[in-house]
């Protein structure tokens, strides 16, 4: 704080409010915490998804099937880039 340049008064109370965030981080330091598993999240969050299941992959006929437009076995699309 010595190299910022405020105003007396303004040095003070930022001074005092510093004090007061050190005081509460003390009294937080004394809380027992053993036996306490840490916490990612306070919700009770669970893994939603499906297992993997392996299926038969698409052939790349079937997937052009549905293109509007293909050409040598690649989806043909617009120019867009003059």
């Amino acid at each position: 704080m010595a190299k910022l340049d405020l105003p007396a008064a303004e040095s003070q109370w930022l001074i005092g409010s510093a004090d007061k965030l050190i005081e509460s981080f003390s009294s937080i330091q004394t809380v027992d915490t053993d036996g306490v598993k840490p916490l990612v999240s306070v919700l009770p969050l669970e893994n939603i998804l499906r297992e993997d299941q392996a299926k038969k992959p698409f052939t790349r006929e079937e997937l052009l099937s549905g293109a509007p437009a293909s050409s040598e076995g690649y989806f043909q699309v617009p120019k867009t880039i003059n």
